[in-house]
């Protein structure tokens, strides 16, 4: 989500003058929409001397199933409760439910922002 910044009226409807521009920090990024295919990434800075791993499309995910954590591939979105229609774009984020060589697995981790896909085997 981007920030609109506050409003250039006052609360009785008069104009606001600008006390200084816009900052940096303040600039809002589009939602990065992970998709499921070869493997892109994206290095992004962030406030403070830090970067941000954004993977743009993947094919490959960690899934725990309670005791072990092993590599899936990734098949497909069965269900993306953050937006019906990421189901038929196969766009992963978190909280998703995606098909794996080892069966379905929910995503806990946040692609767009570590750029890795963590998941939990269902029963």
């Amino acid at each position: 989500m981007q920030d609109q910044g506050r409003s250039t009226r006052k609360r009785t409807g008069g104009r606001l003058k600008n006390v200084r521009k816009r900052r940096k920090d303040e600039l809002g990024r589009l939602p990065t929409e992970t998709q499921v295919g070869e493997p892109r990434f994206r290095t992004v800075d962030v406030r403070g001397n830090g970067t941000k791993t954004r993977a743009l499309a993947t094919n490959v995910a960690s899934v725990n199933d309670g005791g072990d954590t092993l590599s899936a591939d990734i098949e497909d979105v069965v269900e993306n409760d953050a937006n019906p229609n990421y189901v038929r774009r196969n766009i992963i984020t978190k909280g998703a439910v995606i098909a794996t060589s080892e069966g379905e697995a929910r995503v806990t981790s946040r692609p767009g922002q570590t750029g890795q896909v963590n998941a939990v085997l269902l029963e």
